[in-house]
């Protein structure tokens, strides 16, 4: 069975919302209020090239699509060359290379079932809670801004009908107060 992990960049207040510029909310590309600290991008480095394929809800595809197909390096090889599945009941047609469109979570349950490394989804708030909901998340890679943004869509949705325990695997902290914590979900 692979393991499926949801990485995400949050406020300390839980909001998921628009970290990098996304057009639609007041606080958008809150991430970039931060001071830089080039060290912590590293582990964002060591997820993605131990990642086999990436999993976005249509939003988040539509994104990226049109973000790193234009982009030059090793991180945006990686994105372009890899495996990318995108949960959605509306796209058709994707265009980015090695994307493939399932309609529900049990395709997705599919895909975690087979054979294969990890599976990394990336921001794609809804499609991490509704993950959630299903039970078919393993892992959360949180880096956790030093914001309360008050506002804003949360990772954790209050209507939650069961806990979830996690186990904190990894902490680190960094030098402009971000801190990254991996949690494993306990069964």
């Amino acid at each position: 069975m692979r393991t499926l992990y949801v990485t995400e960049f949050i406020s300390l207040d839980g909001v998921v919302e628009a970290p990098g510029g996304e057009e639609g909310y007041r606080h958008t590309g809150w991430t970039f209020d931060i001071d830089e600290d080039p060290t912590m991008y590293a582990f964002k480095g060591e997820e993605l090239f131990g990642t086999e394929s990436l999993l976005l809800g249509r939003t988040t595809y539509e994104g990226f699509s049109a973000a790193w197909p234009e982009r030059e390096g090793e991180f945006a090889d990686k994105f372009n060359t890899m495996d990318k599945v995108v949960v959605s009941t509306t796209l058709e047609e994707p265009s980015w290379t090695n994307t493939r469109v399932v309609r529900d979570l049990d395709a997705v349950r599919e895909l975690k079932e087979g054979d294969g490394g990890s599976i990394q989804v990336a921001g794609s708030a809804t499609l991490a809670q509704a993950l959630h909901r299903a039970g078919l998340v393993d892992q959360w890679n949180l880096m956790v801004f030093p914001v309360v943004l008050g506002s804003g869509k949360r990772l954790f949705p209050s209507d939650a009908e069961d806990k979830q325990k996690l186990t904190l695997r990894e902490s680190r902290s960094y030098t402009n107060g971000v801190q990254l914590n991996v949690f494993d979900v306990v069964r």
